[in-house]
């Protein structure tokens, strides 16, 4: 996986736009969709108003400049050395660390706040459980840990990955799974979201979005439990 992304360091936001120019919306959509949520979450579930937050498989640090004024301290670990050094460049504040694959690069209960942002497809399935139970070591007695990914009974997201040429070996995983993952792991008070079901960014899109959420129709979901 390290040669893999090492490999799309400089390009990553003109591959993945390529995978989804058949949507007619730009990246920046999607990703600031998934910040959206976030900062929905941390009102809702987090008693801080500014958790520290840690940011798993961060990749180029695309999510990372939507986050400013929502989270205090913010972290990235990435398995990509080539990926961190371009985080880095473009986002300065934010304290990137290399990631063997394994053991997060952090002492325990350190974060308010530890999500994985379309990263749990690229991790082998046997190891799903381990990659839970770090982010849970990692995350602070009444934290939030988070996974958002691609729902694998949306249409036009398999045909989004199926395009991408970095998630050609990905093996997809549903809402259903990701909470029986994180109920093994001990979290408590589980839930999920569908979002990304509506191709327009507009209020009243929006509102309807939040409304079908429990429906397993859009094009992403975030699978969430308390620590």
């Amino acid at each position: 996986m390290t040669e893999l992304f090492d490999g799309y360091h400089d390009n990553y936001r003109d591959v993945v736009q390529s995978s989804i120019d058949f949507s007619g919306l730009p990246h920046h959509f999607f990703m600031r969709a998934k910040a959206d949520l976030l900062g929905n979450l941390i009102a809702q579930r987090l008693d801080t108003e500014r958790p520290d937050m840690l940011d798993v498989g961060c990749g180029v640090g695309s999510l990372h400049p939507l986050l400013h004024g929502m989270v205090g301290r913010l972290s990235g670990i990435d398995v990509s050395s080539a990926s961190l050094a371009q985080a880095r460049a473009d986002n300065g504040r934010v304290d990137y660390r290399k990631f063997d694959g394994r053991t997060f690069p952090f002492d325990d209960a350190s974060f308010d706040l530890v999500t994985a942002v379309c990263v749990m497809h690229h991790v082998v399935p046997a190891e799903w459980a381990q990659f839970i139970a770090e982010m849970r070591r990692v995350t602070r007695r009444g934290g939030l840990v988070c996974v958002i990914e691609h729902n694998p009974y949306n249409p036009l997201t398999r045909l989004a990955v199926a395009r991408c040429e970095f998630d050609r070996d990905a093996v997809l995983l549903g809402a259903g799974k990701a909470r029986k993952l994180m109920a093994a792991g001990g979290l408590r008070e589980i839930g999920a979201r569908h979002f990304l079901l509506l191709p327009w960014d507009t209020k009243p899109a929006r509102r309807l979005e939040a409304i079908l959420s429990s429906v397993p129709l859009g094009g992403q979901y975030a699978a969430f439990g308390t620590a």
